[in-house]
């Protein structure tokens, strides 16, 4: 018997680093409509929604394929309001919608980040799987920290600069330094009743989903804009057949 997997974007009005930034185009396409199509395009996913507070978002949304058959209760749409009681807010809800004179509830939750739009179905296929086909409570996507390594942060203390986190040798180079990841915001997927009733994202058990710097760019600035335009050109440029 196959899942029921619910895909949620939460994608809200207001944003203060660039305005209106889920549906900034990007490629000539909101951005927003990068994560629905790869959501879309992923079969494990029984139903692709969209969290958002704002008509416009909502209109788009629907446009690119997504369901929104609700606006996300303001206090849910603040610059504080944080991401688990908004994702609770979409899984009650559609299940809710989706019972009828039955109860209905999802099997597992995915939340995908539309700041996170070069993830593809493929990423998500897989990743899914592997929580599936496991006793694990949840599964983050994560990148190599690459040289931005905990044993090459300092800090200052008193006016001194001393390092975060000691090690033997001054200065290692990253080669000889032990793998450390980060979360790249590209998807968190959990077992549905873990959170819904812990309120956590990882549970006791979570597995990581390893993901490439292309598909990891996490939009925040307008710098990040630049940068998602790069790998957006070059991946076209690539797929481009030669002659």
């Amino acid at each position: 018997m196959s899942k029921q997997i619910i895909g949620v974007i939460p994608a809200r009005g207001g944003s203060k680093g660039i305005p209106r930034k889920n549906i900034k185009l990007l490629g000539g396409k909101p951005l927003l409509a990068y994560t629905i199509e790869a959501a879309l395009a992923c079969s494990l996913i029984t139903d692709v929604v969209v969290s958002t507070d704002d008509e416009e978002i909502q209109r788009i949304a629907l446009q690119y394929g997504a369901q929104s058959p609700f606006l996300r209760p303001l206090e849910l749409a603040t610059d504080t309001a944080l991401a688990i009681p908004t994702i609770q807010h979409a899984v009650s809800t559609m299940e809710s919608l989706r019972s009828g004179n039955q109860s209905f509830r999802y099997d597992y939750i995915v939340m995908l980040q539309p700041t996170t739009p070069f993830r593809s179905a493929q990423d998500l296929t897989e990743a899914l799987n592997k929580l599936v086909n496991s006793d694990a409570d949840g599964l983050i996507s994560v990148i190599p920290v690459g040289n931005w390594h905990p044993i090459k942060m300092k800090r200052i203390d008193a006016g001194y600069l001393n390092d975060y986190q000691y090690w033997p040798v001054e200065n290692p180079p990253r080669q000889s330094l032990p793998p450390v990841y980060m979360v790249n915001g590209a998807m968190y997927a959990t077992n549905r009743d873990v959170f819904m009733e812990r309120s956590t994202f990882r549970g006791a058990k979570c597995l990581p989903y390893v993901m490439p710097e292309e598909r990891s760019v996490n939009i925040d600035t307008e710098v990040d804009f630049v940068i998602a335009e790069y790998y957006l050109g070059r991946n076209q440029k690539a797929e481009k057949p030669n002659g």
